[in-house]
């Protein structure tokens, strides 16, 4: 075994003498003072997200608490923003500790708490925003023209697959009447154009992509169909929870102050897409993500972020007769409202 260096040694021994010395010389308020500082220089949470204009409150969150932090002198945020590409890389991230933070599926929290993973859903992220998508040039004019066709979904924990599921009901169709097939979100245009699938079912704005590209049309959209849609929500692992709650609360008062900014105007919705267009949050472009803004004004919105009971209990509902969740869970036990309820309104800094 080598030896220690024996600078290093005198080193970090006078630098534990120091700090003892320190902490018995300062006044009990002082050693509060002295702890919160090195509270506050812990490392920044790190909240994952995908690049959809579903997680769009989270790099204006983001930005506005850096913002205000560098106008009072604070030093960096507190929590930072992730680029995912994938659900199953954001899940095992969120898992393992690599982030603290993320945009989740909500039935995949449900799974994931059922099996015991502790995490807790804090703050919704949007509302409505998903749509199916076909080639423009495609006979398809009504859902049931899909039967024996093959359709892409992120995910079967995705609410997208929900989605996709109450339209086939409603055309008195189920799954055997069409191919699913499980694809990240940003590979879905170009499966589409190259005719690998001939639908798609996902966020935005991945529809508005290749709609905008022109080969692509919408063939159904949340905001028609299930207008209290809610899919990425806000989810914070327990243990974070326990020990650094201020963070977390405020996380959650930015993520819903952005989503009031967001509905407040097209201005807004204009300058949150340069924001997260940029190589620091989506690396789109942001005529894109404006595009998803306009087209129509509410195809995805932000401003109503309550927290309801009833709306969860559906995706529940719906998640156990899709058989994507394998027996039902309490609220409690992946919910804590307790962040909304405190709720601090504040005005960003973008």
């Amino acid at each position: 075994m080598p030896h220690a260096d024996p600078v290093a040694v005198h080193l970090l021994r006078r630098r534990q003498l120091l700090k003892g010395a320190l902490a018995a010389a300062l006044p009990l308020g002082s050693s509060a003072a002295f702890a919160a500082s090195a509270q506050d220089a812990a490392p920044p949470l790190a909240v994952g997200g995908l690049p959809v204009t579903c997680n769009l409150t989270l790099p204006i969150a983001c930005l506005a608490k850096a913002n205000a932090n560098a106008r009072a002198g604070l030093g960096p945020a507190p929590f930072v923003y992730h680029k995912y590409s994938g659900w199953p890389e954001i899940k095992e991230s969120l898992m393992t500790g690599r982030i603290q933070a993320a945009y989740m599926l909500a039935p995949l929290v449900m799974d994931l708490v059922n099996s015991r993973i502790p995490m807790k859903i804090v703050s919704l992220g949007h509302r409505s925003g998903a749509v199916i998508m076909v080639r423009l040039d495609s006979s398809y004019r009504r859902f049931r023209d899909l039967r024996g066709k093959a359709i892409a979904v992120p995910s079967r924990f995705a609410v997208d697959y929900l989605f996709l599921r109450k339209m086939l009901a409603r055309e008195g169709m189920t799954l055997k009447d069409v191919e699913i097939i499980e694809m990240n979100p940003p590979d879905m245009p170009a499966a589409l154009y190259a005719k690998a699938v001939d639908a798609y079912c996902t966020g935005e704005p991945f529809g508005a992509s290749a709609q905008r590209a022109g080969y692509a049309r919408p063939l159904a959209m949340t905001r028609d169909e299930w207008r209290n849609y809610i899919c990425c929500v806000l989810t914070v692992r327990d243990d974070v929870i326990r020990t650094q709650r201020p963070v977390v609360q405020d996380l959650v008062n930015h993520i819903q102050a952005a989503g009031t900014w967001l509905d407040q105007g097209p201005a807004n919705r204009d300058k949150a897409a340069d924001i997260a267009g940029g190589k620091a949050f989506f690396n789109q472009n942001p005529k894109i993500i404006k595009f998803v803004m306009e087209n129509p004004q509410d195809r995805v919105t932000y401003g109503d972020l309550r927290m309801i009971r009833e709306e969860f209990d559906e995706l529940m509902q719906l998640s156990l007769e899709a058989r994507t969740l394998k027996k039902p869970i309490a609220y409690e036990r992946y919910v804590d409202d307790s962040f909304v309820k405190s709720l601090q309104p504040l005005k960003l800094i973008l």
